[in-house]
């Protein structure tokens, strides 16, 4: 019987857990077939995206070889950035890193690009947190201006030199915001400045925190941050930054030092050179398992796909918990078309649980669960340690 070849598009959590899920569950198919798997990613190695806030406070590494992982033996890693999808073909044709055009044949084909940061415009200001370049630049601003502030002798700038806005108050916003804090208080005091004069807004366009859950999760996240040296302000949205001067929408101002945007994802907008068919919003359309319509042979899991409960209508955020559960779950569902049986259909994640989690910096965090109705919060420690499993199963370190 003849071997078949699946690509796979994307090296971020998605595409990793589809990757993994497919090889474990295909090992031993019923029919004896076997796989070549192809991973195609414009990266030479998996960035943990979760945690790009990590190099924009300090210097810690979070690109990963693809070799790491044990499930990549006998996997083939291509360099490169899909262009199209050639469904009729059944082919992809994409630029590799050396920037030339290719192309290449699929059998199965998993598309799994994910999601981008959403930026400002251009006439915004400030720096949008989107990649490992912008991050660096980050790091290199708020680091100079600190640097800068010591033989400042003008209090009102010294104070806006140790200013940070933050603008989008989401799990990202709120992680960068706790940080920041903490390091640009270290460094301050290890460049004899005061540590207290650090500030750090969160600018918030909701009435609170965490509208994922309820009002006293938001609560609690308002407090720690607090005590971590962040102010959330709420029902304000940053309008533009211009010349260390953040305008709000209630037409405040803060001098600042500098401004980060944090305004949440969109679905990776080369999904829409790939001729595949998208929803308004820019997401892949797939049916209760996985597969894009009009397109045998391919299916599509994360961020950059539109994925419902059949059931209850209710759609799949864009979160790296979701990714691993269609991960796992496609991984049964290939092998059940392949096999030619009845293959399982998508159930929302908060059918299951729900379940947040968010880091607040230096042994610090919030988890959140609800189960049957009943709540349930973690603090502290022992939700930092919770945190970090979780940003390990996401990149598949666990």
């Amino acid at each position: 019987m003849n071997d078949l070849t699946c690509i796979i598009i994307g090296g971020g959590h998605a595409g990793l857990g589809a990757l993994k899920a497919l090889k474990e569950e295909t090992r031993q198919m019923a029919n004896g077939q076997r796989i070549r798997f192809i991973l195609i990613d414009k990266q030479p190695r998996h960035m943990r995206k979760m945690l790009l806030f990590r190099p924009a406070v300090g210097e810690e590494e979070i690109m990963i070889p693809w070799t790491q992982y044990g499930f990549s033996e006998g996997v083939e890693f291509v360099q490169g950035t899909v262009t199209s999808v050639e469904r009729e073909e059944k082919q992809i044709r994409y630029e590799d890193a050396q920037g030339h055009t290719a192309r290449m044949r699929y059998d199965l084909l998993v598309v799994a690009v994910g999601s981008v940061v959403r930026q400002p415009d251009p006439d915004q200001g400030g720096i949008a947190l989107t990649d490992l370049q912008t991050a660096a630049a980050i790091r290199q601003r708020w680091r100079a201006n600190l640097r800068q502030a010591v033989d400042e002798t003008n209090p009102q700038e010294r104070k806006r030199l140790m200013t940070v806005v933050v603008a989008g108050a989401g799990i990202s916003g709120i992680e960068t915001s706790a940080e920041l804090a903490l390091e640009m208080q270290k460094e301050a005091s290890s460049l004899g400045l005061n540590p207290s004069d650090i500030s750090v807004f969160l600018l918030n366009t909701q009435e609170r925190l965490f509208l994922e859950g309820p009002e006293q999760v938001g609560r609690k996240l308002d407090q720690i941050l607090r005590e971590r040296g962040v102010t959330v302000l709420y029902n304000r949205k940053v309008m533009r930054e211009d010349a260390g001067v953040v305008t709000l929408s209630n037409d405040d101002h803060l001098p600042v030092g500098l401004c980060i945007w944090t305004i949440g994802l969109i679905p990776n907008p080369a999904l829409r050179t790939m001729g595949l068919p998208l929803t308004s919003h820019g997401q892949v359309l797939v049916d209760g398992s996985y597969r894009v319509h009009g397109a045998p042979g391919v299916y599509s899991i994360g961020d950059c796909a539109r994925i419902v409960d059949p059931t209850t209508g209710k759609a799949d955020l864009m979160r790296c918990g979701e990714a691993g559960l269609q991960a796992d779950r496609l991984g049964k569902i290939v092998r059940a078309d392949l096999e030619g049986r009845p293959a399982p259909v998508h159930k929302a994640a908060a059918s299951i649980l729900e379940f947040f989690c968010i880091g607040l910096g230096e042994s610090r965090g919030l988890v959140w669960g609800r189960k049957w109705g009943l709540n349930m919060i973690l603090t502290g420690k022992p939700a930092w340690k919770v945190r970090n499993i979780a940003w390990e199963a996401g990149s598949k370190l666990r």
